[in-house]
């Protein structure tokens, strides 16, 4: 391995050791001679130290440093002082006072901030995506989807549902959507459908004798966007055989709460609030109520019945 330890782990326990850090120069700050440069990789910050007064050719590769330059640092680590350290960072009472340090990489001058304060347009985001995923909450967000996945195979995994890869080149079937197609080579004239939802697969599965089943399928629709719709997305597909619907509930309700305790430490209250699909209409309007606004429709027909207003604008 080309380090020793990550930019995110090291404290004031490890004072006196030498250690090795690579990562991306995420600020280089000239104090009267003495360089800091606050080294990032996705574990968090590491501040390092290039000191003319004890390694005189370290300061001077460390002077040629640019933004988002990769490095290698060699050093030792170190209190930063009284009243210098940061309490916003896991790493903010050490330093390191570097022996060696290695430009792995130079880097252009970025087109945007890998920084979460100053967020650049979509628009640039998208097309320096490479960059932009190296933002904090880029960064967070991939590591909660991460913890989620592992949350839902271990809760499945525990209710003996096996999980099972389906193809992705299918005979078309009719959903609710386009499908995107493939020509096939082989078959002049003919295409393969990219699912919409691997449904012929779940359905030979149950009846194949899998009675308990579940997957992360990419879905790929060819639709207009809306607010609920994209080209394709994931989903966590569930089959169960033998169950009535109370089973179903109760398994995606417990999986809804492990996944939240375990990837975000929230106790979601079990079971859900449960509306019939009537209920829903009456009261809501529609069949997928947010119920955190609880707003409600008021029937005002006994009201309006005794008004002598015509309608009209």
């Amino acid at each position: 391995m080309l380090r020793t330890n990550t930019c995110g782990e090291l404290t004031k326990k490890d004072i006196g050791k030498n250690v090795t850090l690579c990562g991306w120069n995420q600020s280089r700050r000239d104090h009267g001679g003495v360089i800091f440069v606050d080294l990032r990789d996705r574990y968090g910050l590491t501040q390092i130290v290039a000191d003319p007064s004890h390694k005189k050719e370290v300061h001077k590769v460390c002077e040629k440093v640019r933004r988002e330059d990769v490095l290698r640092a060699i050093g030792k680590v170190r209190h930063r002082g009284k009243d210098l350290e940061n309490p916003k960072l896991k790493t903010g009472e050490i330093e390191v006072l570097l022996e060696s340090l290695e430009i792995l990489n130079s880097s252009e001058t970025p087109p945007i901030e890998i920084d979460d304060r100053q967020l650049a347009n979509e628009e640039i985001r998208m097309k320096y995506r490479y960059l932009d995923l190296r933002r904090p909450e880029m960064q967070r967000n991939l590591l909660v989807r991460h913890k989620a996945s592992m949350a839902v195979r271990e809760y499945m995994n525990s209710e003996n549902f096996l999980e099972i890869q389906t193809p992705m080149l299918v005979k078309s079937t009719p959903e609710g959507a386009r499908d995107y197609l493939v020509p096939s080579r082989v078959n002049p004239g003919h295409f393969y459908a990219l699912p919409q939802s691997p449904q012929l697969y779940k359905q030979i599965l149950m009846v194949a004798g899998f009675d308990r089943y579940y997957q992360f399928p990419i879905c790929l629709r060819d639709e207009d966007l809306r607010a609920d719709r994209q080209p394709e997305h994931t989903q966590i597909d569930i089959e169960m055989s033998f169950v009535e619907i109370d089973d179903i509930f109760n398994v995606v309700e417990n999986l809804m709460k492990s996944i939240f305790k375990k990837t975000l430490n929230i106790d979601l209250k079990t079971p859900f609030e449960r509306l019939k699909h009537s209920s829903s209409i009456d009261r809501y309007g529609l069949d997928k109520p947010d119920l955190r606004f609880g707003l409600e429709i008021t029937d005002i027909t006994s009201i309006s019945s005794e008004s002598d207003f015509s309608g009209g604008c």
